[in-house]
């Protein structure tokens, strides 16, 4: 198979940013994508109704001239006001409503310190049928950062799921075989996404000749044994699994630091990097369920109408993205040829 048309996939985790950052980075995603999930870990992050709104009109902004719809995520915190996120959901605004444990990952600080805490808001967003998008980890120190997913899973996710029946849920950037184990068993109502990084590498990319800051992401690379569970999955063209790259973005100085952010710069490489993994598991037949039909199933709704055309037609990833006087920005897979371009 040379040439794939597909409807036109949707990206259902992404990180923006804003400012220069948000101007340079997200035009990659809406030249490939008709919809994505934004995420709302900004500082100060997005946890009403009009700070979302004013950050929609930012990203229009920044990808005028593109067919893209931003869907806009609330940040939760302990203190989330009830009525205004139900009634930004029913407005329009918010698609769905992120969980991040407090200190789990970049800009987490002011994230739930205890689930059960904002049982009410979960409660009345099973009501309203808002998702809930978690990253699922339990970041406790004596927890090994291997481990993390399947502790929060076993703490916090099956116990979720148990206690309030109607709520639907996104393990995001699904990393390990004890969570595609759990969206197997819980659909339809616990979908996942699953990164191109997590599929394309294991733990052992971090470390190859020496530290490699730009694969570094939360949750972390994990043993090969978990990649070939994701790459299952993603391949299989069961529902449940759909694609979310978990773009993001940090500048190169921050990556390569003492102390370097987790994130993982996805956008540029997202669909050729994706299309590599299809055709090495001999299912380019499955791309289009996996990119463009299992998402809208599971957040109702309707997939993209437009037809995008994929071609087995080498072409480089950009070394760096140029973010003004900021400096720069390395893509995962930078510089190298990858096999299939999109148009």
């Amino acid at each position: 198979m040379t040439v794939l048309t597909i409807r036109r996939p949707d990206d259902w985790h992404v990180h923006f940013r804003d400012g220069e950052i948000l101007k340079s980075v997200a035009p990659f995603t809406a030249a490939q994508f008709g919809r994505a999930i934004v995420m709302p870990n900004l500082v100060p992050p997005v946890t009403t109704s009009a700070m979302a709104a004013d950050y929609r009109k930012r990203i229009e902004a920044a990808v005028a001239g593109h067919a893209f719809q931003p869907l806009m995520t609330c940040y939760l915190t302990d203190a989330t006001d009830v009525s205004d996120l139900i009634g930004g959901h029913k407005a329009g605004i918010f698609t769905a409503a992120k969980l991040y444990p407090a200190h789990a990952t970049t800009n987490s600080a002011a994230g739930v310190t205890d689930v059960w805490r904002i049982k009410p808001v979960l409660e009345a967003m099973a009501e309203s049928g808002m998702p809930l998008l978690v990253h699922g980890e339990l970041p406790k120190p004596e927890i090994d950062v291997f481990d993390r997913e399947k502790a929060f899973i076993d703490a916090i996710l099956v116990p979720l799921l148990d206690r309030i029946p109607k709520l639907k849920i996104v393990l995001e950037h699904v990393t390990t075989k004890d969570g595609v184990a759990a969206v197997r068993a819980h659909r339809p109502r616990l979908g996942a996404t699953i990164t191109p990084q997590h599929l394309l590498f294991n733990r052992n990319a971090l470390f190859n000749g020496g530290i490699r800051p730009h694969l570094y992401c939360l949750p972390v690379l994990k043993r090969e044994e978990h990649r070939q569970a994701l790459r299952q999955a993603a391949t299989s063209g069961e529902p449940g699994f759909f694609l979310g790259t978990d773009s993001a973005p940090h500048l190169r100085h921050l990556k390569e630091a003492p102390c370097g952010c987790a994130g993982v710069f996805g956008a540029p490489s997202a669909l050729p990097a994706y299309l590599k993994v299809f055709e090495e598991e001999g299912a380019l037949d499955k791309f289009e369920t996996f990119a463009s039909i299992n998402g809208p199933r599971f957040y109702g709704l309707p997939p993209n109408e437009e037809r995008i055309t994929l071609r087995k037609s080498p072409k480089y990833v950009c070394e760096t993205v140029e973010i003004g006087k900021l400096g720069d920005i390395v893509p995962l897979l930078g510089g190298d040829q990858l096999a299939w371009s999109c148009g």
